[in-house]
């Protein structure tokens, strides 16, 4: 019998697709397991790979779908699993919720274990349909992932921290070692579960965007300095908004970013009515 790790060695990774292939059956189970659900759930598995977590997935939901952009790997799945795996050849940042899977009949689950090369992508991809989503079960570069669980006040909190807990709840549920795949990385990964809020709060997603953006771009200004070009360009005077703009962005939380998008959103709609 064929191990993991001979089997996995037997196709040769693709680096610019960042494929390090996952070879520890008893952390592919622990990651499956904390997916959670029911049969009933529709399930979307970004890169299933050589399968290690697919097998499971598919003995768990009936609403399974496996998205993978490697067409030899979805040869290789296809023959394996034939008619019983919705495997969808496609590259997850341009998959289409709307058509690319059957009309689910309830919130959909998300787990993969993603690119370090494509991690933020994968994230605002899934934030752009938080509506759609109820939960996502990843695994990233361990520093990544203390990026989004990060607080105010600390060197790790930025864009992608601000983000993230706009649109979700974001847990690290236990690291995985370079030793658990194939080829080893140079760093440890992290699993994390990201549970969806009910709605984001905020007025203008867009411009909520574009302030963490702007904020954050000279994070070791204030953030009068930071938002002064957009100011500008926008003809808003900052005395017109409640906030405190000698304030660092990294002491912003994310609540008081969705109450400054909103103001400013307020100010904008009243000047382009004037």
């Amino acid at each position: 019998m064929v191990s993991n790790q001979k089997k996995y060695e037997m196709y040769k990774p693709k680096k610019f697709l960042g494929q390090n292939f996952l070879t520890d059956e008893n952390i592919a189970r622990k990651i499956v397991k904390s997916l959670g659900g029911n049969q009933n759930d529709t399930v979307i598995e970004i890169g299933p790979g050589q399968g290690v977590l697919t097998k499971y997935l598919l003995e768990q939901s009936r609403n399974f779908y496996a998205v993978e952009i490697d067409r030899h790997i979805c040869e290789k799945l296809s023959s394996e699993y034939g008619s019983r795996l919705n495997l969808i050849h496609r590259d997850f940042l341009k998959f289409d919720f709307g058509k690319d899977i059957h009309k689910p009949s309830g919130k959909i689950k998300i787990i993969g274990n993603i690119p370090y090369n494509i991690t933020s992508g994968v994230l605002f991809k899934i934030f752009d349909a938080a509506e759609l989503i109820h939960s996502a079960v990843l695994m990233m570069q361990k520093e990544v992932a203390k990026r989004i669980v990060s607080k105010p006040g600390t060197k790790e909190y930025g864009i992608l921290a601000v983000q993230t807990q706009l649109h979700s709840k974001p847990e690290i549920l236990f690291d995985v070692p370079p030793t658990a795949f194939f080829p080893k990385p140079k760093v440890f990964s992290s699993v994390v579960r990201l549970v969806m809020k009910d709605e984001a709060r905020v007025t203008d997603k867009e411009l909520f965007t574009t302030i963490v953006r702007e904020s954050f771009g000279k994070r070791r200004k204030t953030m009068r300095n930071s938002l002064k070009s957009f100011f500008e360009a926008a003809a808003i005077n900052e005395n017109e908004i409640d906030f405190d703009f000698s304030r660092r962005p990294e002491s912003v939380r994310v609540e008081e970013f969705v109450q400054l998008t909103n103001e400013i959103h307020e100010v904008l709609s009243r000047l382009s009515k004037k």
